[in-house]
């Protein structure tokens, strides 16, 4: 494999570029996926406007709009790192409201938002109609290997040194959950696309060969 730098801007482009090379007549789920280090919910932002200059209507639905209620999410404490791998996402609920509907035959009647965490609520958004061709791009961590129907999965990689060295204080308790998540799922080798994000202001885009 080989490492490739390019400018933020050209790794936005370049990724607008290749999803919207896809089938423009059938739906695209987009996970980006990645700690919170990396920045994911801005890279799948960015790409919105793009993507609909290139002809694919685009929205954004972060991970962080599908958790669990904190009774169920927070059983084991705030700050547990297995509960935050494997039960904090509602990955019944972000594929019931917002992926299955996109898959073929499927309504592209989709949930952007599904719960609000801070004040553990419904957040009682309104459906959204996708139309054919229409990318929903959903960003988040720990969204790989979890059996989600994703068209195109996109992975910000960080070494574990630079994801130690990046991630705030506050969610320090989560990388035990990320040194995990690459050991059991492997997502750099898992994901259609990975992107180095030891510097975000330099990313570099993974390629084999």
């Amino acid at each position: 494999m080989r490492v490739r730098p390019v400018t933020p801007a050209g790794l936005v482009g370049e990724l607008a570029d290749r999803i919207a090379g896809t089938p423009p007549d059938t739906w695209l789920r987009v996970a980006v996926d990645g700690a919170p280090a990396t920045d994911p919910y801005a890279l799948a932002a960015a790409l919105v406007d793009p993507l609909r200059v290139r002809g694919r209507p685009a929205r954004h639905a972060s991970a962080e709009d599908f958790l669990r209620p904190a009774s169920v999410r927070l059983e084991f404490g705030r700050t547990d790192p297995d509960s935050y791998y494997d039960g904090w996402l509602d990955t019944a609920g972000l594929r019931r409201e917002a992926l299955d509907p996109l898959a073929p035959g499927g309504s592209g009647r989709v949930l952007p938002s599904l719960w609000d965490a801070g004040t553990d609520r419904a957040t009682r958004a309104g459906y959204v109609t996708l139309p054919p061709g229409g990318v929903l791009l959903v960003s988040g961590a720990l969204l790989l290997g979890a059996g989600l129907p994703f068209d195109l999965t996109v992975h910000l990689a960080m070494t574990p040194a630079a994801l130690d060295r990046r991630t705030p204080d506050g969610l320090r308790w989560t990388l035990p959950a990320f040194a995990r998540y690459d050991a059991e799922v492997v997502p750099a080798a898992l994901a259609d696309v990975v992107v180095r994000l030891d510097d975000p202001r330099h990313p570099a885009l993974v390629e084999p060969g």
